[in-house]
């Protein structure tokens, strides 16, 4: 399984008036701008994706719905309780795991230090490893077979920077 992780995009500040609640943050103009520009470089690079798994907070499902426009694929868009930012990594593999028929390819669509921790715990097997995810930044990781501890290979890691220079 490839197994892409995308954090969401630029958002409106923590405890910005209006925006009390975290789960209700959006993305700022300049956050969907940024985005469009990382959906046009995932186009370039020819990724497709068999299932898009979100967060369901305003910010990452934008970030998703970005994504899902520019590679038309509208099916393939879930969301999981487990990617919030105090989402349970072990219920996030569970879920994978349950999935019938297995994708092969996979975004996964969430919050910092969440998706960091992630990508340590199937890469190292522990979560002190540290990582710098960026708001937009995209990594893919390989794994023959999902679990909790070491079971995946980190292939890249891109910054939205890079990601423009692409496009």
């Amino acid at each position: 399984m490839n197994l892409y992780v995308l954090r969401h995009g630029i958002a409106v500040e923590s405890g910005m008036p209006g925006y009390e609640r975290d789960s209700e943050r959006p993305l700022t103009p300049k956050g969907k701008r940024q985005l469009r520009q990382i959906a046009a470089a995932t186009k370039k690079m020819d990724l497709r994706f068999d299932l898009i798994l979100s967060s369901p907070f305003l910010r990452a499902k934008q970030t998703a719905a970005i994504i899902v426009e520019s590679l038309t694929l509208k099916k393939q868009l879930a969301f999981s309780d487990a990617l919030t930012p105090d989402g349970n990594p072990k219920a996030l593999i569970r879920q994978l795991n349950e999935l019938k028929p297995v994708p092969e390819n996979v975004l996964l669509v969430g919050h910092e230090p969440y998706l960091s921790r992630l990508i340590a715990l199937l890469t190292a097997g522990e979560t002190g490893v540290a990582v710098d995810l960026k708001k937009g930044g995209l990594g893919k990781l390989e794994a023959e077979s999902l679990h909790d501890g070491r079971c995946a290979t980190l292939v890249w890691l891109l910054t939205p920077q890079q990601m423009e220079l692409m496009v």
